[in-house]
Protein backbone atom coordinates (compact mmCIF):
# COMPACT_ATOMS: atom_id res chain seq x y z
CA UNK A 1 0.00 0.00 0.00
CA UNK A 2 2.71 2.29 1.08
CA UNK A 3 4.47 1.55 -2.63
CA UNK A 4 1.21 2.29 -4.34
CA UNK A 5 0.34 5.23 -2.86
CA UNK A 6 3.66 6.95 -3.39
CA UNK A 7 3.82 6.24 -6.35
CA UNK A 8 0.37 7.68 -7.25
CA UNK A 9 0.66 10.58 -5.42
CA UNK A 10 4.26 11.39 -6.38
CA UNK A 11 2.73 11.32 -10.07
CA UNK A 12 0.40 14.07 -9.39
CA UNK A 13 3.39 16.10 -8.08
CA UNK A 14 5.60 15.43 -10.69
CA UNK A 15 2.53 15.85 -13.42
CA UNK A 16 3.09 19.68 -13.09
CA UNK A 17 6.26 19.54 -14.43
CA UNK A 18 4.74 18.63 -17.82
CA UNK A 19 1.88 21.10 -17.29
CA UNK A 20 3.62 23.52 -17.14
CA UNK A 21 5.44 22.88 -20.27
CA UNK A 22 2.10 22.82 -21.80
CA UNK A 23 0.58 25.77 -20.37
CA UNK A 24 3.44 27.92 -21.25
CA UNK A 25 2.07 27.08 -25.03
CA UNK A 26 -1.25 27.45 -24.16
CA UNK A 27 -2.86 30.61 -25.02
CA UNK A 28 -4.17 33.24 -22.82
CA UNK A 29 -1.29 31.66 -19.92
CA UNK A 30 1.45 34.01 -21.10
CA UNK A 31 3.63 32.00 -18.13
CA UNK A 32 7.02 33.96 -17.99
CA UNK A 33 10.16 32.06 -15.83
CA UNK A 34 9.24 34.24 -13.05
CA UNK A 35 5.50 32.25 -12.88
CA UNK A 36 6.65 28.67 -13.51
CA UNK A 37 8.75 29.37 -10.81
CA UNK A 38 6.25 30.45 -8.43
CA UNK A 39 4.09 27.62 -9.36
CA UNK A 40 6.49 25.25 -8.95
CA UNK A 41 7.81 26.46 -5.54
CA UNK A 42 3.93 26.65 -4.13
CA UNK A 43 4.68 22.91 -4.63
CA UNK A 44 7.79 22.62 -2.65
CA UNK A 45 6.67 25.39 0.07
CA UNK A 46 3.29 22.52 0.57
CA UNK A 47 6.11 19.77 1.09
CA UNK A 48 8.17 21.52 3.66
CA UNK A 49 4.92 22.03 5.65
CA UNK A 50 3.73 18.97 5.27
CA UNK A 51 6.64 16.76 6.39
CA UNK A 52 6.91 18.77 9.62
CA UNK A 53 2.96 18.44 10.21
CA UNK A 54 2.50 14.81 9.07
CA UNK A 55 5.37 13.64 10.49
CA UNK A 56 3.95 15.03 14.15
CA UNK A 57 0.38 13.85 13.24
CA UNK A 58 1.96 10.04 12.72
CA UNK A 59 3.69 10.12 16.37
CA UNK A 60 0.74 11.15 17.77
CA UNK A 61 -2.06 9.66 16.12
CA UNK A 62 -0.36 6.68 14.33
CA UNK A 63 1.35 6.25 10.60
CA UNK A 64 -1.91 4.96 9.23
CA UNK A 65 -4.11 7.72 10.23
CA UNK A 66 -1.85 10.05 9.08
CA UNK A 67 -1.18 7.77 6.01
CA UNK A 68 -4.81 8.23 5.28
CA UNK A 69 -5.54 12.48 5.83
CA UNK A 70 -2.55 13.11 3.39
CA UNK A 71 -4.34 11.18 0.63
CA UNK A 72 -7.44 13.04 1.02
CA UNK A 73 -5.83 16.31 1.50
CA UNK A 74 -3.60 15.87 -1.89
CA UNK A 75 -6.93 14.32 -3.85
CA UNK A 76 -8.98 17.70 -2.34
CA UNK A 77 -6.06 20.23 -3.99
CA UNK A 78 -5.55 18.15 -7.01
CA UNK A 79 -9.41 18.04 -7.91
CA UNK A 80 -9.16 22.18 -6.86
CA UNK A 81 -6.45 22.62 -9.72
CA UNK A 82 -8.34 21.27 -12.12
CA UNK A 83 -10.71 24.03 -12.12
CA UNK A 84 -8.33 26.84 -12.07
CA UNK A 85 -9.33 29.87 -14.59
CA UNK A 86 -7.49 30.95 -17.59
CA UNK A 87 -3.88 32.67 -16.26
CA UNK A 88 -5.21 32.30 -12.68
CA UNK A 89 -1.10 31.50 -12.08
CA UNK A 90 -1.60 33.17 -8.52
CA UNK A 91 -4.39 30.29 -7.56
CA UNK A 92 -2.72 27.57 -9.31
CA UNK A 93 0.49 27.75 -7.14
CA UNK A 94 -1.75 28.33 -4.12
CA UNK A 95 -3.47 25.06 -5.04
CA UNK A 96 -0.27 23.26 -5.65
CA UNK A 97 0.84 24.84 -2.29
CA UNK A 98 -2.08 22.42 -1.14
CA UNK A 99 -0.85 19.70 -2.93
CA UNK A 100 2.31 19.81 -1.57
CA UNK A 101 1.02 19.59 1.93
CA UNK A 102 -0.55 16.22 1.26
CA UNK A 103 2.60 14.75 -0.99
CA UNK A 104 4.84 15.71 1.80
CA UNK A 105 3.73 13.73 4.69
CA UNK A 106 3.54 10.62 2.59
CA UNK A 107 7.05 9.33 2.79
CA UNK A 108 7.45 10.67 6.09
CA UNK A 109 4.92 8.48 7.76
CA UNK A 110 4.96 5.70 5.16
CA UNK A 111 8.85 4.78 5.61
CA UNK A 112 8.31 3.76 10.06
CA UNK A 113 4.68 2.79 9.05
CA UNK A 114 6.95 0.11 7.18
CA UNK A 115 10.27 -0.05 8.95
CA UNK A 116 8.08 -0.96 12.01
CA UNK A 117 6.99 -4.35 10.75
CA UNK A 118 10.45 -5.62 8.88
CA UNK A 119 13.23 -7.33 10.33
CA UNK A 120 16.53 -5.18 10.68
CA UNK A 121 18.71 -7.56 8.47
CA UNK A 122 16.19 -6.35 5.77
CA UNK A 123 14.76 -2.88 6.59
CA UNK A 124 17.32 -0.95 3.94
CA UNK A 125 15.48 -2.87 1.04
CA UNK A 126 12.06 -3.14 2.26
CA UNK A 127 11.64 0.06 4.42
CA UNK A 128 13.66 1.83 0.70
CA UNK A 129 10.98 0.06 -1.35
CA UNK A 130 8.48 2.53 -0.46
CA UNK A 131 10.66 5.31 -1.92
CA UNK A 132 12.02 3.23 -4.76
CA UNK A 133 9.09 2.96 -7.24
CA UNK A 134 8.26 7.04 -6.98
CA UNK A 135 9.87 8.10 -10.23
CA UNK A 136 7.31 5.38 -11.56
CA UNK A 137 5.08 8.30 -11.17
CA UNK A 138 7.37 10.13 -13.54
CA UNK A 139 6.80 7.59 -16.13
CA UNK A 140 3.38 7.87 -15.57
CA UNK A 141 3.43 11.35 -15.70
CA UNK A 142 5.56 10.64 -19.16
CA UNK A 143 3.27 8.34 -20.18
CA UNK A 144 -0.27 9.82 -19.95
CA UNK A 145 0.95 13.20 -20.96
CA UNK A 146 2.38 11.71 -24.50
CA UNK A 147 -0.63 9.61 -25.47
CA UNK A 148 -3.53 11.62 -23.72
CA UNK A 149 -1.94 14.94 -23.17
CA UNK A 150 -3.88 15.92 -26.35
CA UNK A 151 -7.21 14.38 -25.88
CA UNK A 152 -7.81 15.61 -21.96
CA UNK A 153 -5.61 19.22 -22.01
CA UNK A 154 -3.87 20.07 -19.36
CA UNK A 155 -7.00 20.42 -17.02
CA UNK A 156 -7.45 16.81 -17.69
CA UNK A 157 -3.94 15.49 -16.99
CA UNK A 158 -4.72 17.21 -13.23
CA UNK A 159 -7.83 15.81 -12.88
CA UNK A 160 -6.40 12.28 -13.46
CA UNK A 161 -4.23 12.75 -10.32
CA UNK A 162 -7.27 12.52 -8.31
CA UNK A 163 -7.17 8.99 -8.83
CA UNK A 164 -5.19 7.90 -5.60
CA UNK A 165 -8.76 8.50 -3.72
CA UNK A 166 -9.21 5.05 -4.18
CA UNK A 167 -6.36 3.83 -1.78
CA UNK A 168 -8.53 4.89 0.97
CA UNK A 169 -10.61 1.49 0.64
CA UNK A 170 -7.09 -0.07 0.79
CA UNK A 171 -6.09 1.21 3.89
CA UNK A 172 -8.91 0.22 5.82
CA UNK A 173 -7.50 -3.30 5.63
CA UNK A 174 -4.37 -2.33 6.88
CA UNK A 175 -3.04 -2.30 10.82
CA UNK A 176 -1.47 0.47 11.98
CA UNK A 177 1.91 0.50 13.36
CA UNK A 178 2.84 -2.83 15.93
CA UNK A 179 5.93 -0.48 17.59
CA UNK A 180 3.52 2.57 17.64
CA UNK A 181 0.55 0.39 18.99
CA UNK A 182 3.50 -1.17 21.59
CA UNK A 183 4.35 2.34 22.64
CA UNK A 184 0.84 3.32 23.47
CA UNK A 185 0.51 0.15 25.97
CA UNK A 186 -1.66 -1.40 23.34
CA UNK A 187 0.38 -4.87 23.27
CA UNK A 188 -2.67 -6.85 22.00
CA UNK A 189 -3.52 -5.21 19.01
CA UNK A 190 0.31 -5.29 18.11
CA UNK A 191 0.25 -8.73 18.15
CA UNK A 192 -2.58 -8.83 16.08
CA UNK A 193 -0.53 -6.38 13.46
CA UNK A 194 2.29 -8.79 13.68
CA UNK A 195 0.22 -12.15 12.59
CA UNK A 196 -1.66 -9.87 10.30
CA UNK A 197 1.47 -9.54 8.63
CA UNK A 198 2.78 -13.05 8.82
CA UNK A 199 -0.18 -14.52 7.86
CA UNK A 200 -0.41 -16.46 11.07
CA UNK A 201 -2.45 -17.09 14.08
CA UNK A 202 -1.56 -14.58 16.93
CA UNK A 203 -1.06 -16.82 19.19
CA UNK A 204 1.74 -18.04 17.24
CA UNK A 205 3.40 -14.40 17.63
CA UNK A 206 7.08 -14.61 19.34
CA UNK A 207 7.15 -12.17 22.66
CA UNK A 208 7.43 -8.62 21.40
CA UNK A 209 10.29 -6.81 21.88
CA UNK A 210 10.32 -4.29 25.01
CA UNK A 211 9.17 -1.33 23.76
CA UNK A 212 7.84 0.93 27.18
CA UNK A 213 4.80 2.93 27.00
CA UNK A 214 5.76 6.65 26.31
CA UNK A 215 4.21 9.56 24.94
CA UNK A 216 5.32 11.01 21.34
CA UNK A 217 8.43 13.54 21.16
CA UNK A 218 7.15 17.12 20.78
CA UNK A 219 9.45 19.25 18.12
CA UNK A 220 11.52 21.01 21.17
CA UNK A 221 12.37 17.17 22.50
CA UNK A 222 13.57 16.66 19.03
CA UNK A 223 16.34 20.14 19.32
CA UNK A 224 16.85 19.23 22.75
CA UNK A 225 17.99 15.35 22.69
CA UNK A 226 18.56 14.50 19.12
CA UNK A 227 20.86 17.99 17.57
CA UNK A 228 23.00 15.90 15.79
CA UNK A 229 20.54 13.52 14.38
CA UNK A 230 18.41 16.30 12.91
CA UNK A 231 21.34 18.53 11.50
CA UNK A 232 22.66 15.87 9.66
CA UNK A 233 18.96 14.90 8.38
CA UNK A 234 17.92 18.51 7.59
CA UNK A 235 21.72 19.49 5.67
CA UNK A 236 21.86 16.20 4.14
CA UNK A 237 17.90 16.02 2.94
CA UNK A 238 18.56 19.93 2.12
CA UNK A 239 21.45 18.47 -0.68
CA UNK A 240 20.05 15.71 -2.23
CA UNK A 241 16.66 17.81 -2.82
CA UNK A 242 18.60 20.82 -4.28
CA UNK A 243 20.68 18.46 -6.72
CA UNK A 244 17.74 16.25 -7.63
CA UNK A 245 14.41 18.07 -7.20
CA UNK A 246 15.06 20.79 -9.68
CA UNK A 247 15.57 18.49 -12.40
CA UNK A 248 12.63 16.75 -11.57
CA UNK A 249 10.34 20.07 -11.84
CA UNK A 250 12.15 21.46 -14.25
CA UNK A 251 13.92 19.54 -16.36
CA UNK A 252 10.76 18.78 -18.76
CA UNK A 253 10.97 22.67 -19.01
CA UNK A 254 14.32 23.26 -19.83
CA UNK A 255 14.74 20.31 -22.36
CA UNK A 256 11.73 21.54 -24.40
CA UNK A 257 12.05 25.35 -24.29
CA UNK A 258 16.33 25.94 -23.79
CA UNK A 259 17.22 22.75 -25.74
CA UNK A 260 14.05 22.72 -28.51
CA UNK A 261 12.63 19.40 -27.83
CA UNK A 262 8.81 18.49 -28.56
CA UNK A 263 6.55 17.70 -26.28
CA UNK A 264 6.66 14.46 -27.05
CA UNK A 265 10.25 14.51 -26.92
CA UNK A 266 10.34 15.34 -23.49
CA UNK A 267 7.81 12.87 -22.76
CA UNK A 268 9.53 9.82 -23.48
CA UNK A 269 12.89 11.16 -22.57
CA UNK A 270 11.89 11.62 -19.25
CA UNK A 271 10.29 8.47 -19.25
CA UNK A 272 13.93 6.97 -19.51
CA UNK A 273 15.03 9.29 -16.88
CA UNK A 274 11.82 7.94 -14.35
CA UNK A 275 13.45 4.08 -14.97
CA UNK A 276 17.35 5.06 -14.35
CA UNK A 277 16.13 7.01 -11.28
CA UNK A 278 13.83 4.02 -10.46
CA UNK A 279 16.83 1.64 -10.72
CA UNK A 280 19.07 3.87 -8.56
CA UNK A 281 16.83 4.40 -5.72
CA UNK A 282 16.48 0.29 -5.53
CA UNK A 283 20.08 -0.06 -6.01
CA UNK A 284 20.28 2.27 -2.96
CA UNK A 285 18.21 0.66 -0.86
CA UNK A 286 19.37 -2.75 -1.91
CA UNK A 287 23.39 -2.05 -1.42
CA UNK A 288 22.52 -0.41 1.73
CA UNK A 289 21.78 -3.30 4.16
CA UNK A 290 25.47 -5.08 2.29
CA UNK A 291 27.64 -2.10 3.07
CA UNK A 292 26.13 0.31 4.91
CA UNK A 293 23.88 3.65 4.90
CA UNK A 294 26.32 5.88 5.09
CA UNK A 295 28.89 4.40 1.95
CA UNK A 296 25.66 4.29 -0.01
CA UNK A 297 25.09 8.12 0.54
CA UNK A 298 28.16 8.75 -0.31
CA UNK A 299 28.53 7.19 -3.03
CA UNK A 300 25.52 8.56 -4.68
CA UNK A 301 26.84 11.98 -3.97
CA UNK A 302 29.53 11.92 -5.70
CA UNK A 303 28.20 10.46 -9.18
CA UNK A 304 25.02 12.18 -8.89
CA UNK A 305 27.65 15.44 -8.68
CA UNK A 306 29.67 14.25 -11.57
CA UNK A 307 25.85 14.50 -13.56
CA UNK A 308 25.11 17.61 -12.56
CA UNK A 309 29.06 18.43 -14.28
CA UNK A 310 28.16 17.01 -17.23
CA UNK A 311 24.52 19.20 -17.56
CA UNK A 312 26.27 22.12 -16.98
CA UNK A 313 28.94 22.17 -19.26
CA UNK A 314 26.56 20.83 -22.28
CA UNK A 315 25.70 24.75 -22.06
CA UNK A 316 29.29 25.06 -23.88
CA UNK A 317 28.82 23.29 -26.47
CA UNK A 318 25.54 25.70 -27.83
CA UNK A 319 27.91 28.80 -26.97
CA UNK A 320 31.11 27.59 -28.64
CA UNK A 321 28.87 26.82 -31.61
CA UNK A 322 27.82 23.54 -31.53
CA UNK A 323 24.55 22.38 -32.22
CA UNK A 324 21.71 22.69 -30.01
CA UNK A 325 20.47 19.40 -30.56
CA UNK A 326 23.26 17.63 -29.48
CA UNK A 327 23.86 20.04 -26.65
CA UNK A 328 20.67 18.77 -25.61
CA UNK A 329 21.40 15.49 -25.39
CA UNK A 330 24.62 15.27 -23.45
CA UNK A 331 22.57 17.57 -21.09
CA UNK A 332 19.86 14.94 -20.95
CA UNK A 333 22.84 12.50 -20.71
CA UNK A 334 23.74 14.75 -17.49
CA UNK A 335 20.55 14.81 -15.75
CA UNK A 336 19.69 10.88 -16.27
CA UNK A 337 23.05 10.23 -14.33
CA UNK A 338 21.41 12.95 -11.59
CA UNK A 339 18.06 11.68 -11.45
CA UNK A 340 19.94 7.63 -11.15
CA UNK A 341 22.07 8.56 -8.23
CA UNK A 342 21.53 11.67 -6.66
CA UNK A 343 17.63 11.34 -6.70
CA UNK A 344 18.12 7.32 -6.67
CA UNK A 345 19.90 8.23 -3.13
CA UNK A 346 15.96 8.58 -1.86
CA UNK A 347 15.87 4.78 -1.90
CA UNK A 348 17.47 5.18 1.40
CA UNK A 349 17.86 8.33 2.66
CA UNK A 350 14.24 8.90 4.62
CA UNK A 351 14.40 5.22 5.49
CA UNK A 352 18.35 5.99 6.81
CA UNK A 353 17.13 8.98 8.26
CA UNK A 354 14.21 7.86 10.24
CA UNK A 355 16.52 5.29 11.82
CA UNK A 356 18.39 8.01 13.60
CA UNK A 357 15.58 8.66 16.14
CA UNK A 358 13.77 5.93 18.15
CA UNK A 359 10.23 4.99 18.30
CA UNK A 360 8.48 7.76 20.11
CA UNK A 361 10.16 10.28 18.15
CA UNK A 362 10.59 8.59 14.37
CA UNK A 363 8.45 10.00 12.47
CA UNK A 364 8.60 13.68 14.29
CA UNK A 365 12.33 13.70 14.00
CA UNK A 366 12.23 12.60 10.00
CA UNK A 367 9.54 15.58 9.51
CA UNK A 368 11.25 17.98 11.12
CA UNK A 369 14.34 17.51 9.40
CA UNK A 370 13.08 16.38 5.81
CA UNK A 371 10.88 19.08 5.85
CA UNK A 372 13.56 21.98 6.90
CA UNK A 373 15.69 19.70 4.12
CA UNK A 374 12.65 20.45 1.86
CA UNK A 375 13.38 24.02 1.84
CA UNK A 376 15.27 23.27 -0.90
CA UNK A 377 12.03 22.44 -3.26
CA UNK A 378 11.07 26.27 -2.84
CA UNK A 379 14.70 27.94 -3.42
CA UNK A 380 15.54 25.28 -6.18
CA UNK A 381 12.88 25.55 -8.62
CA UNK A 382 12.79 29.79 -7.79
CA UNK A 383 16.10 29.78 -8.17
CA UNK A 384 16.15 28.63 -11.46
CA UNK A 385 13.05 30.79 -12.47
CA UNK A 386 14.45 33.97 -11.18
CA UNK A 387 17.67 33.46 -13.13
CA UNK A 388 15.06 33.28 -16.31
CA UNK A 389 12.80 36.05 -15.20
CA UNK A 390 11.11 37.55 -18.34
CA UNK A 391 12.88 36.27 -20.99
CA UNK A 392 13.60 33.68 -23.06
CA UNK A 393 14.87 30.02 -21.60
CA UNK A 394 17.90 29.41 -23.53
CA UNK A 395 20.74 26.76 -22.83
CA UNK A 396 22.88 29.71 -21.07
CA UNK A 397 20.61 29.14 -17.85
CA UNK A 398 21.81 26.23 -17.09
CA UNK A 399 25.31 26.31 -16.15
CA UNK A 400 24.95 28.45 -12.77
CA UNK A 401 22.70 26.31 -11.18
CA UNK A 402 24.10 23.05 -12.02
CA UNK A 403 27.63 23.90 -11.20
CA UNK A 404 25.96 24.55 -7.78
CA UNK A 405 23.59 21.28 -7.71
CA UNK A 406 27.23 19.11 -8.61
CA UNK A 407 28.85 21.35 -5.37
CA UNK A 408 25.88 20.65 -3.45
CA UNK A 409 25.08 16.44 -3.91
CA UNK A 410 29.34 16.42 -3.42
CA UNK A 411 28.61 18.04 0.19
CA UNK A 412 25.53 15.84 1.30
CA UNK A 413 27.42 12.58 0.29
CA UNK A 414 29.68 13.93 2.87
CA UNK A 415 27.62 15.02 5.32
CA UNK A 416 25.71 11.43 5.50
CA UNK A 417 29.04 10.08 6.68
CA UNK A 418 28.46 11.69 10.44
CA UNK A 419 25.44 9.93 10.72
CA UNK A 420 25.38 6.65 12.73
CA UNK A 421 25.39 3.89 10.97
CA UNK A 422 22.23 1.42 11.40
CA UNK A 423 22.46 -1.91 9.19
CA UNK A 424 21.32 -4.74 10.97
CA UNK A 425 20.56 -2.58 14.27
CA UNK A 426 17.45 -3.09 16.02
CA UNK A 427 14.83 -0.57 15.97
CA UNK A 428 14.96 -1.08 20.10
CA UNK A 429 18.89 -0.17 20.39
CA UNK A 430 18.50 3.30 18.58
Amino acid sequence: MAIVGNVSEFFDMFLIGFIINLLIETPGWNLTGFHSGVILAGSGLGTVLGSITWGRLADVFGRKAAFIWCIVVLVVFTAGSAFTPVNGWILLAILRTGVGFGVGGLNITSVPFVQEFVPAKQRGLLAGLTSVFIPAGIFLGGLVTKYFGDALGWRGLIAVGCIPIVLLAWARIIPESPRFLQSRGRDREAKEAYAWAMEIPMEQVADLPDIKETSSASYSVIFKKYPKQLLVVAVGSFCFIMGSFTVQSWGQTLLGQSFKFSAGAVATLFMFVSLGDLLGRLGSAWISDKIGRRWTMFGCGMIGAVGALIAAFSTRMVSSGGEIGNAGYVFFAGIFIVMMFGDGAFGILNAFGGEQFPTEARSTGLGLGYGIGAIAKVVGPYFVGALVGSSELSPEVVFLPFIIFAVLLFLGGVVYLFARETKGAALEDI
